[in-house]
């Protein structure tokens, strides 16, 4: 018997998950996603191309691995055909290789219509929703009234399906939002994708992940979205609508605690954040500017500006304390190249007293104390090795070794998937 690896972001998203699991996805038979939905955006680069995967995981570019998404995940039935229709140009069958859960939640088009009036309500107190319908999806699903995969292929499919939509209608009519101009176009094309959910293996997960583990088959959990906008440990309320950090695995894939393996926790040499909501070492300034520009930060999902800022030790502590993290993988570290100087946040300063741990309340004044390292120079992206990276860098990923007691096994010095290094 095997376990399961799980690989997740321990920021705020953005870290460069999609990339890592193009990576490593090599040492493992089966790929799967156990959270989130379409507002979670996966970029992975290799022949001079970029691709952005929003719900099947990673690992689909491999013909030779299973892929499945969990019962976790809530399922936009045409974005879902945009992607498959995407990696059919590019000559790959994912019918041939992935699986659908059965009790993946759909997400409706009057799901992604409750976004955006719910979030237009909000004002100026929004918390910078992807208006995919995420939160109202998630929101039926733990009241009860939710539509599974399974269901559209029962017979009483549109009676179930009639009856949920009259209920976001009614919804819909309390917020006095207009939404017949686009409903009728928005579920028209919903239904049709229908047809192609269906021509895909829906399965029960929780049965075929045991069966793999009893054949020894390798599995690699892939989350969504970052550690800090996890609906219990992020900064609430703005946050996503699952949970995003690795004990979210076990029951978006019904699988046993018990079988935990490594976990791979993904960090930036910097951080982001898009959306609203508290990041105490974000950067008002030059530097940020040229954060943003340098490592091209805008959401592969959304397309808006991501704000920059230095690395924040005490979320990161927070993240792998919570994650049970064994290996650090370090992204962007190329991006930090040419800073005459590099800052690292190492408490919070609240009423004038530093705090190293996460405080209930982050939505509060606090002022990052920050410890400051040498830059480097040097061009990174061509480094094969570690002993080829600057001492700079080497010293500044001992620091976070140190500070977090865990190792740096992997460091990206690039956006391709074979400007990688890994540690022996």
């Amino acid at each position: 018997m095997t376990n399961i690896d799980i690989l997740l972001g321990l920021q705020w998203g953005d870290e460069g998950k999609g990339k890592v699991v193009d990576l490593l996805a090599r040492d493992y038979d089966v790929i799967t996603r156990f959270q989130g939905g379409p507002n979670a955006g996966h970029s992975i680069e290799f022949n001079g191309l970029k691709h952005v995967l929003h719900i099947i995981p990673s690992g689909i570019f491999h013909r030779d691995k299973i892929n499945l998404i969990g019962n976790g995940v809530v399922l936009d039935p045409v974005i879902f055909k945009e992607e498959i229709r995407a990696l059919e140009t590019m000559g790959l069958t994912p019918a041939d290789n992935l699986l659908v859960s059965d009790k993946a939640h759909l997400i409706l088009p009057t799901h992604r219509l409750l976004d955006a009036a719910q979030e237009t309500r909000k004002g100026a107190s929004k918390i910078g929703s992807t208006l995919k319908g995420i939160g109202p999806a998630y929101t039926d699903k733990t009241g009860r009234a939710g539509l599974r995969v399974g269901d559209i292929l029962t017979p009483s499919f549109k009676e179930k399906y009639d009856s949920l939509k009259n209920n976001h209608l009614k919804q819909l009519a309390t917020l006095e939002f207009d939404v017949q101009s686009q409903l009728d176009t928005m579920e028209k094309e919903w239904l049709a994708s229908l047809e192609t959910l269906k021509t895909f293996n829906v399965v029960s997960a929780e049965y075929v992940l045991h069966d793999y583990f009893m054949s020894g088959k390798r599995v690699l959990a892939e989350g969504a979205q970052g550690t800090l906008l996890d609906v219990d440990f992020g900064s609430y309320p703005f946050v996503t609508s699952s949970n995003t950090i690795a004990a979210g695995t076990f029951t978006g894939l019904g699988v046993a605690p018990g079988r935990t393996g490594r976990v791979y926790g993904i960090v930036k040499a910097y951080c982001t954040r898009v959306g609203s909501g508290p990041f105490p070492t974000e950067l008002h300034d030059d530097t940020g500017d040229l954060l943003r520009e340098k490592g091209a930060e805008f959401g592969a999902t959304t397309g808006r500006p991501r704000r920059c800022g230095w690395l924040d030790l005490v979320a990161l502590k927070y993240a792998v304390m919570l994650n049970g993290v064994t290996d650090i993988v370090l992204t962007k570290a190329d991006v930090l190249s040419g800073f005459d100087e590099i800052k690292v946040c190492d408490a919070y300063l609240m009423q004038g007293k530093p705090h190293t741990r996460m405080p209930f309340e982050q939505n509060v004044p606090i002022t990052p104390r920050y410890r400051t390292f040498r830059g480097w120079t040097e061009n990174i992206t061509p480094c094969k090795e570690y002993s080829e990276l600057p001492e700079a860098l080497k010293e500044y990923i001992s620091f976070i070794e140190q500070e977090t007691c865990t190792r740096v096994s992997i460091v990206s010095v690039g956006p391709d998937r074979v400007e990688t290094i890994k540690r022996v």
